[in-house]
């Protein structure tokens, strides 16, 4: 005792003034506290109640002799008493136990009260003989269920369980395993799981009963007691005994630890953690007060005092009342007094030890362990220092500490502290750094293999992987950046690390196809430019197996255009071909031929065109493609843009070689096959661009794929234009002879076009002009006088290279014009014939000489119905219809329907103008209205008008 500090934990509250009230008369036989009082018993009978600051608030007679014994019950607002009242008979004890209840105030006159006594039980009775009380205790089961514990001086304990209230209750008799009998002098209830224990404290003996059996089992835990108010309970149910020799700690299972304090302890008691003692030094014959801190091996405060006649503990506070009715107040100081008071006296391992015992939070520990640590740093006791500052990781900002250590330049403690950081997973991307640092400057690859590459997970997520990985490569320590790329999946940074700082393409190419398919291609997309670079046949390889997944059986069970709607497109790797386009056309060509039907075939056919088309496989516009994008701009479909290429068709031929030439000539048959082949006659929509494939050509100068478009296109007027421009009139007359048929749908207009062409030439072109008049004549495409204006243009023609076709003309047009007469006058005669027969039905008689009926060939008899039309017929072979002629009613009807069909025609513009956009030779169309009749007819005038011509409908 005499070894353990002392300090000023505690202070004495209200300065003095504490005493117990005048109010209380007689002397204190007992206390108890709880629900926010104190309540004292007193030998004359009488139970006070006091408030905070002991203030006097009522008093009751309780007994009308001495209270023995009282408790405040916690749950409930009862107060239980023991004492003595008047004797009722000689056989009866004046012993009793008596229950208030503090809440039911019985009003006995008009300046007092007192709580109603719901329950009066006596004590002693036949089966429990009566004896001397020496320790009391209530215990609070479930309200209202009490059990209560009775110690008398003969060694037995009298028990009462149950309803205190209603008298519902059971009784029973404990006995301690003593020969001598010594008396009860403390008892203590312990709950330990469902079991109820209760200690009982002898002067010779410690024992523990068990209420889980019954009856409750007995067990003595020691052959050593203690006197009267040298017992208490701990907050962990602990049994405290005081002796003079030492303080013992009593478990279920026996003694606990043992505290030696010398001195006679009158007095044991329980606060917050702390011990409380009053020991009576026998030399001196004083009273000492202590408050021991068990845990951090100090005493928080000592008091020299008066003897002590009570001790409790109520409004966080310790309360001593003396004797004479004097008291202490005794308070507990506040965690920062008591810190600053340790800091004062640099005692910083108490103050972290006092801390942790009292369960402060993390803060404010964290706060006295950084103030240690900076008073062993102002010391220059970096280790011990640094020990300190590592337990405050969490709470205790690291630039702190590391701003510390690095003006000390004690790399090691910086070390160890940014290790402990990166354990706990507090640290940031500058931590990662500032550690990785450390280990490179101390060349310490044994722990920078440790923090990289051990096995318990610290370098999965305690640490940032770039940052690990960049400091790594600065410091040229690629095995230990690439092990950290690994093993966090970052395989952007093994590959730029294997290609960028090793060189190793073989081996980044084995990376890249031992990944999953889809990571394979992020990776390839990223750094497919350096492995074209340097292994293009074997990165080709790779994208045939993203693009295809040859091999992979297991992903091909769905349907074949569903599992390559799941691949990577070759489009999506044409940027990594910047400046290679001949390794870019091995790979479309070899995907072409294993992938039919792509889901980009548009693109990837365009891009094909190009590279086929381009000369010396210039492709500029790959150079040009936008790869943050990630698209080609400014092309319909996807289409790789094009740029003008630089030289034309005729400048291969000067300054390239032979085997360049060759090369050319194939990839242009190349060119022309994908452009036949992707366009099968069958499908309207081809399988590239048109307009795209168009402006190659043309920039190509590739006449034979410009004119398999224009034809598929059937932009014969185009076609014709390049023989034109080429002056092959030859070709010329070939393609306007099949173009121009129009009897297998073509354009009779070339020929026009045509000939045309040869009246502008301004050269001889005889032989040409004759075969195209063959053909024009042939298809009386145009007048001859438009076939004479035309060719009069040319100055080298002469007249007799159209004096045959002209003759022939005129004697066909000479024919026509006798035919055209011979018709004139058959209709003439026919119409006066007509004229002349409705002339003489309107005036002369008909006769009618028939003898038998037109419809039935019998003879002809009454009645009988007789048409102008020279047909007779009986009235029943008729029926119905007397009003027209059957034989010669269909032709009528005929000749009515046409006229009536004319007159809704009349009427129909745009069948009108149709009919003669459509036709050779529009005025026939025109002329044929005429003939009809049907734009001479006119409408009559209106009313009060005059008579105008009619008008065309």
């Amino acid at each position: 005792m005499y070894q353990w500090r002392k300090f000023d934990f505690f202070e004495e509250k209200l300065a003095g003034k504490c005493t117990v009230p005048e109010d209380v008369t007689g002397t204190i036989t007992c206390c108890s506290s709880g629900r926010g009082r104190v309540v004292v018993g007193s030998d004359d009978g009488t139970v006070c109640l006091l408030d905070r600051g002991l203030k006097y608030n009522y008093g009751f007679q309780a007994h009308s002799s001495s209270v023995h014994f009282l408790q405040q019950l916690k749950q409930r607002n009862y107060i239980v008493t023991v004492g003595e009242d008047e004797q009722v008979s000689p056989q009866t004890s004046a012993v009793c136990l008596k229950v208030f209840d503090l809440d039911a105030m019985q009003p006995e006159s008009s300046s007092t009260t007192s709580p109603d006594c719901i329950q009066i039980l006596r004590i002693f009775t036949n089966q429990f003989p009566e004896a001397k009380i020496t320790s009391f205790i209530v215990l609070e089961e479930a309200p209202p269920i009490l059990l209560i514990a009775i110690g008398l001086n003969n060694g037995c304990i009298y028990c009462i369980k149950g309803d205190i209230a209603r008298e519902r209750i059971t009784r029973f008799k404990l006995q301690i395993d003593d020969p001598s009998n010594s008396s009860i002098t403390g008892l203590g209830f312990r709950m330990d799981g469902q079991a109820l224990l209760l200690f009982a404290v002898s002067p010779n003996s410690v024992s523990l009963f068990n209420f889980q059996s019954q009856p409750p089992r007995l067990q003595t835990i020691d052959q050593i007691g203690s006197n009267v108010n040298s017992v208490t309970m701990s907050d962990r149910s602990e049994l405290i005994i005081g002796r003079p020799e030492a303080v013992y700690f009593y478990e279920v299972d026996g003694r606990g630890p043992c505290w030696a304090f010398e001195g006679e302890k009158r007095f044991l008691g329980w606060f917050r953690g702390y011990l409380l003692c009053v020991i009576a030094d026998q030399r001196t014959g004083k009273n000492t007060f202590n408050i021991y801190d068990l845990k951090n091996r100090l005493i928080a405060h000592s008091l020299v005092v008066k003897e002590v006649s009570h001790m409790l503990c109520e409004w966080g506070n310790i309360i001593l009342i003396m004797t004479d009715k004097s008291a202490l107040c005794i308070g507990e100081k506040d965690m920062e007094s008591k810190l600053d008071m340790l800091f004062k006296k640099n005692l910083y391992t108490v103050a972290i030890n006092l801390v942790q015992s009292q369960h402060a939070d993390a803060a404010a520990t964290s706060e006295v362990l950084r103030k240690y640590g900076d008073h062993l740093y102002s010391k220059q006791e970096y280790d011990e220092a640094m020990a300190q500052y590592i337990l405050t990781i969490g709470h205790l900002e690291p630039s702190y500490v590391i701003q510390k250590f690095l003006d000390a330049q004690r790399i090691h403690n910086l070390t160890n502290y940014l290790e402990k950081l990166h354990e706990k997973g507090l640290a940031s991307k500058d931590h990662t750094t500032l550690l990785l640092n450390c280990y490179t400057k101390l060349k310490d690859i044994e722990k920078l293999n440790v923090f990289i590459k051990s096995e318990d997970g610290v370098g999965e997520h305690k640490f940032d992987v770039e940052t690990a990985i960049r400091v790594c490569r600065a410091a040229n320590y690629h095995e230990h950046a690439m092990y950290v790329a690994k093993k966090a999946g970052r395989h952007e940074w093994y590959l730029k690390i294997l290609l960028e700082d090793l060189g190793s393409y073989d081996e980044a190419l084995q990376y890249i196809s031992s990944l999953e398919p889809s990571q394979s291609g992020v990776t390839v997309k990223e750094y497919g430019k350096i492995l074209i670079d340097h292994k293009p046949a074997e990165t080709i390889e790779i994208l045939m197996r993203l693009c295809t997944e040859e091999g992979d059986s297991s992903n091909k069970q769905s349907s074949n255009g569903t599992y390559i709607n799941l691949l990577p497109s070759p489009v999506d790797f044409l940027n990594i071909f910047v400046h290679h386009p001949q390794p870019l056309m091995d790979f479309l060509e070899k995907y072409t031929n294993k992938v039919k039907d792509p889901p980009a075939q548009v693109e990837i056919h365009n891009t094909l065109l190009e590279l086929y088309l381009s000369n010396d496989l210039n492709f500029p516009s790959l150079s040009q493609l936008s790869l943050s994008d990630g698209v080609r701009a400014s092309k319909p479909s996807g289409a790789v843009s094009t740029s003008k290429a630089q030289s034309n068709g005729k400048s291969i031929a000067n300054g390239e070689s032979s085997t360049k030439g060759k090369d050319r000539e194939e990839r242009l048959q190349k060119g022309l096959r994908l452009l036949k082949s992707a366009w099968p006659s069958d499908q309207e929509i081809p399988q590239y661009d048109v307009d795209l494939a168009i402006i190659l050509c043309e920039m190509n100068n590739f006449k034979e794929g410009l004119l398999y478009l224009y034809e598929k296109l059937k932009l014969y007027k185009e076609v014709i234009a390049c023989y034109m421009q080429a002056h092959d009139h030859e070709g010329l007359i070939a393609c306007c002879k099949k173009l121009g048929d129009s009897g297998k749908g073509g354009d009779p207009t070339l020929l026009a076009d045509l000939l045309k062409y040869f009246g502008e030439l301004g050269e001889d072109c005889t032989k040409e002009v004759k075969e195209v008049l063959t053909y024009i004549e042939r298809d009386d495409i145009l007048p001859p006088i438009v076939v004479l204006q035309t060719l009069s243009r040319n100055p080298c023609l002469t007249l007799s290279v159209i004096k045959d076709y002209i003759a022939r003309k005129l004697e066909q047009e000479s024919k026509l014009i006798e035919d055209d007469r011979r018709a004139i006058e058959k209709y003439q005669e026919e119409t006066a014939s007509m004229r002349k027969e409705i002339q003489d039905l309107r005036t002369n008689a008909r006769i009618f000489q028939l003898s038998k009926c037109t419809a039935c060939t019998f003879t002809l008899d009454l009645p009988a119905v007789h048409f102008m039309c020279m047909h007779s017929f009986h009235q029943r072979c008729l029926g119905d219809n007397e009003k027209e002629c059957p034989e010669c009613a269909p032709e009528y009807r005929a000749v009515l329907e046409m006229k009536r069909s004319l007159e809704q025609n009349a009427n129909d513009e745009k069948l009108f103008f149709q009919q003669v956009k459509g036709s050779k030779d529009g005025f026939s169309v025109i002329a044929e209205y005429f003939g009809k009749g049907i734009i001479s007819k006119t409408s009559p005038p209106p009313d009060n008008s005059t008579t105008a011509s009619g008008s065309l409908f």
